[in-house]
């Protein structure tokens, strides 16, 4: 099997781990508050990342000089996993993970205010397309646009935060220390609050926190093997095969059906997002040298 078949195969794998993680993560949303499930989910999900940063180099790759940078993304990061877990529990599955699909273009809009880096017009017109995309899916105005379709996009848009502050410091920070601390943080301030949420969890939803935070885990190991086996052009489109399994997931636990209009904006949000990721491919390559 060639790498990129491999890395392939890992992305489509971390995809479905996600999609289990908020299949889950919604039906624990029926009965319990979006910051128990994100204290567990973390709470979970911190003592699998320090085994694995062991395992991949020792517990000082989670050493670091810029707590401040930790606990600002952990702020930001405890944002975008309240609000899309809030979304979750008020959207069908498949309409929540489309609006989430819009995460990218906001990562490429506030870079460059956030980072200074320049918008070609090929990219501006396909986020502007993304986010007409959007709209089809929320459709403001009408039954579809509520408060968990305005939770989905705040998540969107603390996710691009979360991203663009990984890729202003990523380089100065161990990998095992921008993960560990982006669970961290948010297992701390969300156990603050469990004393005005808390609700005894059932047998079964102990085992729905642990896959959660297992799922979540595993998503991000299987992904991150793909972009070491597969170039991120080939890779990252792959990220949109979580459309397929929300909409599977939300038929066979729900019985939710994606009306027309939801696949109509799906597919102009997929579009834009594989049309800047086709041109990221063709700049990085014409800056090669040859």
């Amino acid at each position: 099997m060639s790498a990129s078949l491999r890395g392939i195969g890992y992305m489509c794998t971390g995809v479905l781990f996600l999609a289990l993680g908020d299949a889950v993560s919604k039906w624990l949303g029926e009965v319990h508050s979006p910051l128990e499930i994100v204290f567990f989910r973390n709470v979970v999900a911190v003592p699998l990342i320090a085994m694995l940063a062991y395992f991949g180099g020792g517990l000082r790759t989670l050493g670091t000089r810029r707590p401040g940078v930790h606990l600002l993304r952990g702020l930001i990061y405890t944002g975008t996993m309240g609000f899309f877990v809030l979304g979750l529990t008020l959207l069908p599955l498949a309409e929540a993970t489309a609006i989430a699909f819009v995460a990218p273009l906001f990562v490429t809009l506030l870079s460059v205010p956030l980072l200074g880096e320049r918008i070609a017009p090929p990219v501006m017109a396909a986020s502007l397309v993304g986010f007409v995309g959007v709209l089809i899916v929320v459709r403001p105005g009408g039954d579809a646009f509520n408060a968990g379709a305005l939770s989905m996009v705040a998540a969107a848009v603390c996710y691009a935060l979360t991203m663009i502050t990984a890729r202003r410091y990523g380089g100065r920070e161990h990998f095992w220390a921008l993960v560990f601390y982006i669970a961290l943080v948010p297992a701390l301030l969300t156990a603050a609050t469990l004393p005005w949420v808390w609700v005894t969890p059932h047998p079964w939803h102990w085992l729905g926190f642990l896959a959660s935070g297992v799922f979540g885990v595993g998503a991000a190991g299987f992904i991150t093997l793909a972009f070491r086996y597969a170039p991120a052009a080939i890779a990252a489109p792959f990220d949109y095969t979580a459309l397929l399994w929300a909409v599977l997931l939300g038929w066979w636990f729900w019985g939710e059906l994606p009306d027309v209009w939801v696949l109509v904006g799906s597919v102009l949000i997929i579009s834009s997002g594989l049309a800047i990721a086709y041109h990221d491919r063709r700049t990085s390559l014409s800056r090669r040298p040859t």
